[in-house]
């Protein structure tokens, strides 16, 4: 089995690429070859079949196409401009997130064997706000141009399977916590400041009230969505390949709770409220809730940690490696 991770220099791409290489197996079968595609060439991971790194703009079909060479099997599609980028340069969400996906499905269609094609869309492409409790068959109305580039995005890869192109499942990610590193350029990039700075010992701002809730999932969680994702049977599926994974409704007081059982109130301490009304104006547009009943149906979504566990894997997974990179 060929496998393609585009996005691979991501720290998602880079968990789901350690899994792979560890597990050495997709769905029962052997993977034989492993592709890794960033804006940067990704560094490479070791593992018992070869690993190719490459380096190139997603919106580049000749790029993309070296990246999805003729045997591909399954190609995950993590390359994405973040959200309050996106919002920020119109033009750079634009070409990466809609552009790329573009490149993605002609590279895709170019194959003697439609690809399996795992799409991270995102609960960005919905709106509802803090009172939202979505049910699956929800209406995608994106309150921000990344959502909407996301959403648009689905809609082409749900088409290009239809017309035996590709098969694609799109996973509408929550907001993925505790991230590692450093914060970026996402909305809701807060989310996992709030708890891993203070586990750093660092002092860090929260622009939201405490009773503010998101829809979170754990990066544990969001890699075995994945797996799953691309050795499913898509049959079930038929027309629509949008999936809401199981994720948890959870306000900011809470998680700060968490990481105070976790780490004590010291840790607490470090988060400051300072409101910031433009991420706000993001985020509050996201729903904070779904019902999230047809990933369950379809068996394999696995459900969500508790906040304390969530908590603690980072602890135990990414809190030395960003120690190290952060120079602390």
């Amino acid at each position: 089995m060929q496998i393609t991770i585009l996005g691979g220099g991501g720290f998602l791409g880079r968990k789901l690429a350690h899994r792979l290489a560890t597990d050495g197996a997709l769905g029962g079968q052997a993977v034989t070859g492993l592709t890794l595609f960033d804006l940067v060439a990704p560094a490479p991971v070791s593992a018992a079949f070869p690993v190719r790194c490459l380096g190139g703009n997603i919106a580049d079909a000749e790029a993309v196409k070296a990246a999805i060479p003729a045997g591909t099997d399954v190609v995950v599609h993590l390359a994405a401009v973040v959200s309050a980028q996106a919002e920020a340069d119109f033009d750079l969400g634009l070409t990466v997130n809609l552009h790329g996906t573009l490149a993605v499905l002609q590279a895709c269609r170019a194959l003697a064997k439609p690809p399996r094609v795992v799409f991270t869309s995102s609960v960005a492409s919905f709106s509802g706000g803090q009172e939202a409790r979505l049910e699956d068959d929800a209406r995608q109305l994106p309150g921000n141009s990344y959502g909407a580039e996301k959403a648009a995005a689905e809609l082409l890869l749900q088409d290009a399977s239809r017309r035996g192109m590709l098969d694609a499942v799109s996973l509408r990610l929550p907001t993925v916590i505790i991230r590692p590193g450093r914060p970026n350029k996402a909305a809701s990039s807060f989310v996992s400041a709030i708890l891993r700075e203070p586990l750093l010992g660092l002092e860090t701002e929260l622009p939201v009230p405490e009773e503010f809730a998101l829809w979170i999932c754990s990066p544990r969680r969001a890699v075995d969505w994945f797996l799953h994702a691309m050795g499913m049977d898509t049959g079930p599926l038929g027309l629509d390949r949008g999936i809401n994974p199981p994720g948890r409704s959870a306000t900011v007081g809470k998680m700060l709770s968490a990481l105070e059982a976790v780490a004590g109130p010291e840790a607490r301490a470090r988060v400051k409220h300072v409101p910031d009304a433009a991420i706000e104006a993001i985020v509050g547009t996201w729903p904070a809730s779904f019902t999230a009943e047809r990933a369950r149906r379809l068996h394999g979504f696995s459900e969500q940690e508790s906040l304390e566990e969530i908590v603690q894997a980072f602890i135990e997974d990414d809190l030395a490696a960003t120690r190290a990179e952060r120079g602390l």
